[in-house]
């Protein structure tokens, strides 16, 4: 029930919360020294780019990964480039018990989790009746289940440190019915990740913040495929796909203090896709 403007004037005990303590210098508000992150799905792609950004901002990282143990290679160049603790972890997000582990191994090797970036996917652009059950089962259990896992017990460090940050990665699929291809099992699930990350803000909001970033087309093994390729540079006003270095920077914005104020947000970089 709405109030009324006589019964909004009376002041809120433990209103207004003090500001946070950031730098007020901009470039020390972006440094993640000393800070622990975790990144999911880190061999290659948006996931290794987002590691890179965050060990260049001099922040030790946690390389999630599943199969693909490139990830142990690019723990140790970013260790020995950039002078932080990194290291790599094989972790399967559709257990979670292999999460609750995972999560568990990196409290005791980093001490802490200041950041989650639970940014592992996969892709399956298929029509809903060209697309098995098992199909739409294996696409479910990644990108919604494998979410929620990290959330869960990536939420309860969160909590018993009174300190956290969840960036959730989804996709423009959550906003637009991509084209020319049909993949309405594909969106979805990536419409439910960005709206369980918004939900999340609110629960957390005592101890933790939570936002969403939606990629469009960039030039990876996810990126735009040869029977759409064509199409994408045509909806795209950029008239081309973005490469991994044009996103580091908004994960490490979304990452570090120079974002403390902000909090359930979905923030699209897709080179103007959604636009038309």
């Amino acid at each position: 029930m709405s109030m009324s403007v006589e019964e909004t004037q009376a002041p809120r005990e433990g209103f207004p919360r003090p500001f946070p303590n950031t730098p007020s210098n901009v470039i020390e508000q972006f440094r993640m020294n000393g800070k622990a992150i975790i990144v999911n799905g880190a061999a290659d792609g948006i996931g290794l780019a987002v590691a890179e950004a965050m060990a260049e901002a001099k922040g030790n990282v946690a390389l999630w990964y599943n199969s693909n143990n490139a990830a142990v290679v690019r723990a140790e160049e970013l260790a020995k480039l950039h002078g932080v603790k990194t290291k790599a972890y094989q972790v399967n997000i559709t257990k979670p018990e292999e999460v609750q582990h995972g999560i568990s191994k990196v409290v005791e090797d980093f001490g802490r989790i200041d950041v989650f970036v639970a940014n592992a996917g996969m892709a399956d652009s298929k029509p809903l009746l060209d697309q098995t059950l098992e199909d739409y089962r294996k696409l479910m259990s990644v990108n919604v289940d494998g979410v929620v896992h990290c959330a869960k017990f990536a939420g309860e460090v969160f909590r018993n440190q009174n300190h956290g940050n969840l960036i959730i990665t989804s996709s423009m699929s959550a906003h637009v019915v991509n084209v020319p291809v049909d993949q309405p099992v594909y969106n979805a699930t990536k419409a439910f990740v960005t709206h369980f990350g918004k939900s999340l803000a609110r629960e957390w909001r005592e101890f933790a913040r939570v936002n969403i970033v939606s990629p469009g087309f960039f030039n990876t093994k996810m990126g735009a495929g040869p029977t759409i390729i064509n199409e994408a540079y045509r909806m795209t006003p950029l008239g081309r796909q973005g490469h991994t270095k044009e996103i580091k920077g908004l994960y490490l914005y979304l990452a570090s203090d120079a974002s403390s104020y902000m909090t359930g947000s979905d923030i699209l970089i897709d080179g103007g896709y959604c636009l038309p």
